[in-house]
Formats: C-alpha cells, structure tokens, sequence
C-alpha cells in the first residue's frame, strides 16, 4: 500500500528525475523556487518538488569546482552522495508529511512578477549597499589592492622579498 502522498502524475517526469532536471536548468539557489512552484503547479509530487529546491548542491558549475579542487573522482563521490542525500530527505519529508497529512491537496501556487516598492527590504538594500560602499572605500585606503595581490605570490617567493 502506498505511503499518502507518494503518487505518480501523469506526464510527470518518473520519481527521482527532478533532481536532474534542476542540476540542467540552473539558475541560482533562490531562482529555484519559483520553478518549483511551477513544477508544483503542473502535478509532480511535494517530494519531487523538494528534490529540486534541495539539488542547488550539485549543479553543473557546483561539479566543475569541485573537479577543479578535488578532482574526478571525489567530485563523482561528492554529486553521488549529495544526490542520495538529497533524494532521501526528499522522500523521508514527502512520506512523514503524507502519513501526517501535512501535504496541501490544491496546487494553487501562484508566481507572480515582482515590482518596485518601498518597504522593509528596499530600506535594507540601501542600508547595506551604503555599508558596502564604506568597506569597499575603506579596503582601498587601507592597502587592500597591495594585499589582494600579495596572494598570488608563494611562501617561497615571499621569503626572498625579506618578509
């Protein structure tokens, strides 16, 4: 007897494949989102719909730095793991939430297109850019060009320089 909950849709990718379609379609960790409502919208399951918010780990320029720091192998065990990972908590949230009844019966989820308004968030944003701003200013005036490009130089090559 199937968990409440744990269902097939009709033209729904099969179960599992939701995670794969978000490692393709990459946008950005919040761009997600309104994806998934979409997808919610359009029948595929809470779980799936889970799996994809939770696949922001193992996007596709995610994999290329692992590569690049850890090599082949360890980022195939890396996107593996995460993989499972992700498709596990996705299906252990969609069968607690199922047998709890938790799971909302209507997909009315609604994308709806922001706009420009003053509130909370516009009075952050500036408080915060103006914020960065200083640091920034303040970075520059106090070395942190000299700094940045101290980085690129070994411990080797630092020492001959009589630091």
């Amino acid at each position: 007897m199937p968990l409440p909950g744990l269902h097939a849709v009709k033209g729904a990718p099969p179960r599992g494949h939701q995670p794969l379609i978000s490692v393709i379609s990459f946008v950005c960790s919040i761009g997600n989102v309104p994806l998934a409502a979409v997808l919610w919208n359009g029948g595929i399951s809470f779980g799936g719909v889970l799996a994809f918010i939770f696949a922001d780990l193992i996007v596709l320029p995610i994999l290329n730095i692992y590569r690049k720091y850890y090599g082949w192998r360890m980022t195939a065990f890396l996107a593996v793991t995460f993989y499972v990972a992700m498709a596990g908590a996705a299906l252990v949230v969609e069968a607690v939430f199922g047998v709890l009844g938790l799971i909302p019966h209507d997909s009315a989820a609604q994308v709806v297109e922001a706009s420009i308004s003053l509130n909370y968030t516009t009075v952050l944003n500036v408080v915060f850019l103006t914020l960065a701003a200083v640091l920034v200013w303040r970075f520059l005036r106090t070395g942190g060009r000299g700094m940045l490009a101290m980085m690129d130089i070994t411990p080797e090559e630092m020492s001959g320089m009589g630091a």
